[in-house]
């Protein structure tokens, strides 16, 4: 039985959720659980769909017009707990309607304007615990044919036309009935004789609500030696006679919880006096409140004089100048104080009061000193106060106190080190600021702290031993603030038995490798609203329990494989969702990671690419790793093609002149020479080439005609241009002049150069080499080729004499004449003995 409640209990939600929804679609019904839980608002239905299975055990059938209930219509049902017919425009239910349902444990009926009930309507419901027939028309709980229910716990007929608060004698019958809420009613007055039948039951553990019936008189005696639960009396009365009437008729009524005052938004008391409560003092109460009732008098300074011996009390918008003078003697152990109008901080002195919650009083702006030595639990929460030199237990009187919440206050010095405290468990002061907590280890003191909450207190955390001292501590809270140089330094080294860590909003851009590890018992861990740039997983390794990791709201991109592996073994809830991921084939192991961890990643489908910018707002789970593959090879296709084109294009840059040579060579190679030589010599060497070479080669007999750059080369084409095709291309033979001069010339170097690829591809002997003077070995080695070549080759030699000129220039017609087509005319005379020449060593 307990079983299918609770299953009932925890179907209920899932319904009030889905209430909320249009259902125009839905074909009839929605299914939420499928066969157990089926929701068919608002559909325009005129009777129960066939098509809902026999397995069904909740049903929402809210919203339809289902007028008339008959015999058994429900009974293809038996498994149902929770049925639903609010506005459903019923006017009647027939005898054995729910008959069948004996698991059914709750009934709602809101909103039906019923005419006709009958007395076996709800026959059958052998388990029924919640009845709800709110707005039914209902006139009298006489004809109201619920006295076989046993099990009813909880039975609501609010907002209904009930006159009278005669209790029928069937409640007799409801030993199980602990609220019964009669709240916005018509009932006027009770007498002795509506609860005869609670005289009768000594046992009942019953919460009655009578909130907004218009009540002008309570029959002295009607409550005397019966024992409640709870009474609610809110927005009852008219005037402060008629409350007070009320409260004396009262009497006698032992009550656990009694609540009085009115609503916020039902205001009727236009004065209230402290003489309206003074028939309290004839109740024996255990928890009493009062709310929002703000017209006391200053001066009511024993307003409370018959509650000294309430356990609980609970002042929820009532207006109050101070309270000092009235708690001497009082014996509360729970007092609670919330959006009250305290002028100052209340200066309590009461010794057996155990919890003080002072909550949302704003015109109080500084603490004032209390002494409460048996408090254990201190609630301070959003009141705006400051506090200078916190917190020891002169501060708060006790040293008993487990529980303190600072929380949404103003600025919190702290500078007493906890001294006296050391009991303390549960310490809060989020949104608060907080002052010189870097000063020194603040919670040194603090060793049987379980929780602890700093968040967003505009620190900026530079001391790392400010958790010192904590070795208890289960769950520390530090959201919001941030850290020097954005880095996460090693600050956890006491906090071995931390379990959950929230991190978020810190601004943080790095984390130092050792922040996590003295933190093995760690098993929640919130990093999200951050800036980090990676998925560093080496850093979570040593967190051996980490089952929750929260990384979402980063500029993580993505994280190598490697790294991945590292997660930890335990971890079965991770976030990244909201991050900068960058699908590019560079991270293709981590996107094929995220597809293969959806079970891990929360939200997979909410992570989005962010770059590059054609797949931005793209899911990661859409990335295609055959794109990569594409990729792959057009990529080495390009860079073999770019390698070889940049290989032929450095080739052919390298050798550009050499092959506009080897082309030249083609074209003149059959034809006849223009030239019998082409002259290279440095402009320096210019002198000797105009006076002897020129004078002796071209006027002598036979002449030969030379080719020479200052006379010869076309004007306006390149010098390059020129000296191949001018000078290599139209020459049977190269003069090559060697000098000082020349080796330092880089043009004739060139040229030289040249004219040994011309002499290769010409297939000749056709380069004449003429050493104007003698060389040191140490100049001509820097031309390293041309100083092999004049030492394994003949050369002609300059001498400035009448023989070695003699000499020089037979021997230089006779390499000119060689492979010359002979003219007509003899050229016996000018031709010599080939053993007449000298070889140079």
């Amino acid at each position: 039985m307990m079983a299918r409640a609770r299953r009932a209990a925890a179907l209920i939600p899932a319904m009030a959720i889905l209430s909320c929804l249009r259902t125009e679609s839905w074909d009839p019904c929605v299914q939420v659980v499928p066969n157990i839980s089926y929701q068919c608002m608002e559909l325009n239905l005129y009777k129960i769909p066939d098509n809902i299975p026999i397995s069904t055990e909740m049903l929402d059938l809210s919203f339809n017009y289902l007028r008339h209930l008959g015999s058994h219509n429900f009974s293809r049902f038996p498994e149902l707990q929770v049925l639903d017919l609010s506005r459903c425009e019923i006017k009647i239910i027939e005898d054995n309607t729910f008959q069948g349902l004996n698991h059914l444990s709750t009934l709602i009926l809101t909103g039906n304007p019923i005419q006709s009930l009958a007395w076996g309507a709800f026959s059958g419901l052998s388990s029924l615990q919640k009845l709800v027939a709110v707005e039914t028309n209902l006139v009298s709980l006489d004809d109201f044919p619920i006295g076989h229910l046993k099990t009813l716990k909880e039975l609501n007929v609010a907002h209904n036309f009930i006159h009278s608060f005669k209790l029928p004698e069937y409640f007799s019958n409801l030993p199980n009935l602990e609220h019964l809420d009669l709240s916005n009613n018509k009932i006027q007055n009770i007498y002795y004789e509506d609860v005869k039948v609670l005289h009768q039951m000594p046992l009942l553990n019953l919460s009655l609500d009578l909130s907004l019936n218009p009540l002008e008189f309570i029959e002295p005696g009607t409550f005397k030696e019966i024992k409640l639960n709870g009474l609610t009396l809110r927005s009852n009365f008219n005037s402060s006679d008629v409350m007070k009437t009320c409260i004396q008729g009262l009497a006698g009524l032992k009550i656990n919880r009694l609540v009085l005052g009115e609503f916020k938004n039902e205001r009727k008391l236009q004065k209230f006096d402290r003489s309206c409560l003074e028939g309290l003092c004839n109740l024996t109460i255990g928890q009493f409140r009062i709310a929002y009732l703000n017209k006391f008098s200053r001066n009511d300074t024993d307003l409370f004089n018959c509650l000294a011996n309430v356990s609980v009390i609970s002042l929820l918008s009532i207006s109050l100048g101070s309270l000092q003078a009235l708690l001497k003697d009082f014996r509360w152990q729970h007092l609670e104080m919330i959006n009250c109008d305290f002028d100052n901080f209340p200066a309590l002195k009461l010794r057996s009061l155990k919890k003080f919650v002072f909550t949302d009083n704003k015109r109080a702006s500084s603490f004032t000193k209390t002494e409460l030595p048996s408090l254990q639990y201190l609630d301070l929460k959003r009141n705006h106060l400051s506090f200078k030199s916190c917190c020891s237990h002169t501060y708060f009187g006790t040293t008993n106190l487990k529980h303190l919440d600072l929380s949404f206050n103003d600025v919190i010095t702290l500078g007493s080190n906890f001294m006296g405290l050391e009991q303390l468990e549960h310490l809060d002061f989020q949104h608060s600021t907080l002052k010189q907590i870097n000063a020194f280890s603040t919670f040194l003191s603090l060793r049987n702290l379980r929780y602890l909450d700093i968040s967003y207190t505009n620190i900026r955390i530079v001391f790392h031993g400010i958790f010192t001292g904590l070795v208890s501590l289960q769950t520390l809270k530090m959201a919001g603030n941030s850290f020097q140089n954005n880095l996460l330094p090693d600050i956890f080294t006491e906090l071995t038995n931390l379990t959950i860590l929230d991190l978020s909003k810190c601004q943080l851009e790095q984390v130092s490798w050792t922040a996590f590890h003295s933190l093995p018992s760690l098993q929640v861990l919130n990093m999200s609203h951050n800036k980090l740039l990676s998925l560093d997983t080496f850093l979570y390794e040593p967190l051996h329990s980490l089952r929750i990791l929260d990384c979402s709201f980063n500029r993580i991109t993505a994280s190598k494989e490697q790294e991945l592996r590292n997660l930890p073994r335990n971890l079965t809830w991770l976030n990244l969702t909201q991050n900068e991921f960058a699908c590019v084939c560079e991270h293709q192991s981590f996107l094929q990671w995220v597809k293969d961890q959806r079970q891990l990643l929360v939200g997979a489908e909410q992570m989005m690419c962010a770059e590059p910018l054609d797949v931005k707002d793209m899911p990661v789970l859409g990335f295609r790793n055959a794109t990569c593959q594409m990729s792959k090879t057009i990529i080495s296709v390009s860079v073999v093609t770019v390698l070889l084109v940049s290989v032929v294009g450095v080739l052919v840059y390298k050798f550009y002149f050499h092959l506009m040579l080897l082309a030249g060579c083609k074209k003149y190679g059959r034809g006849e020479s223009t030239y019998d030589a082409f002259v290279i010599y440095s402009s320096q060497d210019e002198a000797w080439v105009r006076n002897e070479l020129v004078k002796n080669l071209e006027e002598g007999v036979p002449p030969f005609q030379l080719c020479l750059h200052y006379r010869d080369f076309i004007p306006g084409v390149a010098i390059a241009a020129n000296i191949i095709q001018e000078g290599f291309h139209k020459s049977r033979k190269v003069i090559v002049v060697v000098s000082q001069h020349f080796i330092q010339s880089r043009w004739c170097i060139f040229e030289y150069e040249i004219a040994q690829t011309w002499q290769f591809l010409s297939s000749r002997a056709g380069i004449i080499f003429i050493v104007l003077q003698k060389l040191e070995k140490s100049l001509l080695r820097q031309q390293v080729e041309l100083y092999r070549l004049l030492n394994r080759n003949t050369y002609l030699e300059w001498e400035d004499s009448v023989l070695g000129r003699h000499v020089f220039w037979r021997r230089l017609r006779k390499a000119l004449l060689a492979g010359k087509p002979r003219s007509p005319e003899g050229t016996a005379d000018a031709e010599t003995n080939p053993q007449e020449a000298t070889t140079s060593t």
